[in-house]
């Protein structure tokens, strides 16, 4: 195996320049879905550049934007599938930018631009790795690659899980790496087990044509307070979520569960200094806090109602909204549940509450001991020189579900080029050239072993 993997490296440090280059090339494509900016080029342009690699590569339509499909065959009957997404988030607040965010730029070891992190680096660290593996195994490859680019991630993936129901023949595969893989800290990588669901609707209510005078609020009815009485029936000061069923379907963490949450190493200190937050929910400290993540969760993640200007305005507001969120654990399903809370707001005399399902995701869980996850923390241990840290379920969410299931229970590992402050999202987002080619290296080590497990 060592000159395979001296091959490898010395292929990624012999060649970096021009992945990073590549990725500023990729990043200077605008590819926006929230506002469907550039997206049918930026997909045409990933395609041509894995045919520049030697994949075979077509676009598949879906009712939004298109999917990019490559392949390359390897010696071995398995498949690893490489699940990423050419789509970025906006780049606003633009003057928070020190350089214009479609205009890549290297400063201080990294790479600055909308979409170095997030995911177009991870794409492109990817194919270094591919590459890499081949050079240094004379053109071969030890097992069959697919990638799967779908430009939708953004906006929650509304239509890949179609797209793999349709397509499952096309996406055979034996195990997978997800998008992103992230370094904390102290410079262990992380390495996630699951991935909580989520379902997130918006509650709405109106209870006059136009707003009024609020000098008629004895007998006028108003929108805010209905809806915050509806909310008030969600869930309890003890954070109980009071949907009927909510926790019928809810499988615990195993022990090695529980006992990979409690080998984490502990942040509270730092995230109550990064937050300014006196007391964590329930009280929760130590690793009754990690382990919390175990546990569902409803969130309102915004508000709407009457007058929000400066000064006075006496009004009654008529109309009223919320967005809501729902975090899931394994075998919780957002459908029953999205089905359910329309029942229970019913019943508790809000049947003029709308409610709106705006997005949904489904939990994804994988065993600690399958070989995939054996095989990824051995490799980041060589090419990170620290081991893994093994997390069972990451607080996100993600489509993962729609992948691992119908594809037959497939494991699903991360690792990428990311660390803990890639201002993922935010302006001046950047991937630092490091970690770049060392996630390249660690990758190229997954897929050599592969094959044989």
């Amino acid at each position: 195996m060592k000159p395979l993997t001296e091959g490898i490296d010395n292929f990624i440090t012999e060649n970096l320049e021009a992945y990073i280059q590549a990725t500023a090339q990729l990043c200077s494509q605008p590819s926006v879905s929230t506002q469907g900016e550039g997206m049918l080029d930026c997909a045409q342009m990933v395609v041509q550049l894995f045919k520049e690699h030697d994949y075979h590569a077509d676009l598949y339509p879906t009712p939004g934007n298109p999917v990019v499909i490559a392949r390359a065959q390897g010696q071995s009957e398995r498949t690893l599938l490489f699940y990423n997404h050419y789509d970025v988030q906006p780049p606003e607040p633009l003057e928070m930018w020190t350089t214009p965010p479609f205009e890549p730029t290297i400063r201080d070891g990294a790479l600055y631009a909308r979409g170095a992190k997030d995911d177009k680096g991870e794409l492109v660290a990817r194919l270094a790795a591919v590459d890499a593996v081949r050079s240094a195994n004379n053109g071969d490859l030890p097992c069959g690659v697919l990638f799967v680019v779908e430009g939708e991630e953004e906006i929650g993936s509304p239509h890949i899980a179609q797209f793999v129901q349709e397509h499952l023949d096309l996406l055979t595969c034996h195990g997978a790496i997800w998008e992103e893989g992230n370094l904390n800290r102290d410079g262990r990588p992380y390495l996630p087990l699951g991935i909580r669901g989520l379902l997130y609707v918006e509650l709405s209510v109106r209870t006059m044509k136009i707003d009024a005078h609020s000098g008629g609020a004895h007998y006028l009815p108003n929108a805010a307070w209905r809806l915050h009485w509806a909310l008030d029936t969600l869930k309890g000061k003890d954070e109980r979520i009071r949907i009927p069923g909510f926790y019928d379907r809810i499988i615990p963490p195993s022990d090695l569960d529980l006992a990979y949450l409690d080998a984490l190493p502990d942040h509270e200190a730092e995230t109550r200094e990064q937050y300014g937050v006196q007391e964590f929910v329930r009280g929760l400290s130590g690793k009754e806090l990690r382990r919390a993540v175990f546990e569902p969760t409803c969130n309102i993640a915004g508000l709407t109602a009457g007058y929000r200007g400066d000064g006075l305005k006496t009004v009654i507001p008529a109309r009223a909204s919320a967005k809501v969120d729902f975090r899931l654990v394994p075998q919780q399903d957002p459908d029953v549940i999205f089905s359910n809370l329309r029942t229970y707001l019913d019943e508790q005399g809000f049947s003029d509450v709308k409610l709106t399902r705006l997005g949904a995701m489904w939990p994804f869980k994988m065993q600690a001991d399958d070989p995939l996850v054996g095989l990824t923390a051995c490799s980041g241990e060589e090419v990170y020189g620290k081991p893994s840290l093994i997390v069972p379920m990451w607080g996100g969410s993600s489509p993962i579900y729609a992948f691992a299931e119908p594809l037959g229970n497939i494991p699903v590992v991360r690792a990428g080029v990311g660390y803990w402050d890639n201002r993922t999202h935010a302006p001046n987002e950047h991937v630092r050239i490091e970690d770049f080619a060392n996630a390249a290296r660690h990758i190229a080590r997954i897929l050599t072993g592969f094959g044989e497990l």
